[in-house]
């Protein structure tokens, strides 16, 4: 599974906001940031806070893409 967190990053910077800021108002740990800057796996409760702080939807925040397997 391939996920992508570049429409976040996007819209950290539409709203002039921290990677750092994001941490913050969220609560999320340091490592958890880590992860979504590497597109790894974070928890649902995550990706909700982020959704609630930012006022949008998961699909604002993330891409889902498909590995091509060979």
């Amino acid at each position: 599974m391939a996920i992508s967190y570049n429409k976040l990053w996007k819209l950290l910077i539409d709203n002039e906001m921290t990677k750092v800021q994001l941490r913050e108002i969220t609560g999320m740990g340091p490592g958890t940031l880590a992860k979504l800057s590497k597109n790894q796996r974070v928890s649902l409760d995550v990706l909700e806070r982020i959704c609630k702080e930012l006022d949008c939807n998961f699909g604002d925040i993330l891409d889902y893409k498909k590995e091509n397997k060979q």
